[in-house]
């Protein structure tokens, strides 16, 4: 079975916030990997607005919202609240009303998403939430590691979905560690679980050109969600020919 991918933006948000106005713009971005065949979009936007803002979560909506067969992902801290004009993530959520909406356990200060939930200190306070999401027919997917009796917990609070943390793995696959093996089976073992209680499975963070061939084995995997790692690529992949383009119009080659 296929693997969905779902590029997120975040980066090029960045990218925008270093300037003034909105260039690079997310949408236009999220244009580019639609037509180049991705199967949505995924963005995480942060009380304080490092990089995606409510309005690019809003456009951004808008911009998937009538094309066939694209998810629309909006991820981030279920327990964010309202700060100047974020609206708090929930209501960001409820007022969007994405495809799916992937909670993570990340603070107002945390750099990125590095660890999933522990449903045994918050499970009690995510239910009610979830609940809520799914009433309004989003489909709600959970952060978490590779623990079994955690993902067992993930299904009992209500969850869709898991979003496996891929941190480890990426690492561990980058360093060509001993680890490595021994990871990714916890990663396989834990879709099976997953599959055994009914949720379904998305996994993100670190992928790459090099290390997602082997994890889209994982038994069950059905979308990835994968920014930073696309970016610089795309960064990598392009930049000779943009080069290029830059010296043919300087010696007046154009």
């Amino acid at each position: 079975m296929a693997v969905a991918l779902s590029v997120n933006l975040n980066k090029i948000a960045l990218l925008r916030n270093s300037r003034e106005g909105n260039y690079p713009d997310p949408v236009e971005f999220g244009k580019i990997c639609l037509a180049n065949g991705a199967d949505g979009l995924t963005v995480h936007p942060r009380p304080d607005q490092r990089h995606i803002r409510p309005d690019d979560v809003k456009r951004l909506g808008e911009l998937v919202r009538d094309i066939d067969d694209i998810e629309f992902n909006i991820e981030g801290n279920p327990f964010a609240e309202d700060l100047g004009d974020y609206p708090g993530f929930i209501s960001l959520v409820e007022q969007q009303q994405p495809d799916q909406c992937t909670l993570v356990p990340d603070s107002n200060d945390q750099l990125t998403s590095d660890h999933g939930f522990d449903l045994r200190q918050s499970g009690d306070k995510l239910a009610p939430i979830i609940a809520k999401l799914k009433s309004s027919g989003i489909r709600v997917s959970l952060f978490m590691d590779p623990d079994i009796e955690q993902i067992k917990l993930a299904k009992q609070v209500g969850a869709d979905r898991i979003e496996l943390y891929t941190g480890p793995y990426a690492w561990a696959f980058k360093e060509q560690s001993d680890e490595l093996e021994d990871i990714f089976q916890a990663h396989c073992q834990a879709a099976i679980t997953a599959q055994e209680v009914g949720l379904g499975i998305n996994a993100g963070h670190d992928l790459n050109l090099q290390n997602l061939a082997k994890y889209c084995t994982v038994p069950g995997l059905q979308e990835v969600s994968i920014g930073h790692g696309l970016t610089v690529e795309s960064l990598t992949m392009g930049m000779s020919h943009v080069v290029s383009r830059y010296r043919d119009i300087c010696q007046g080659e154009s």
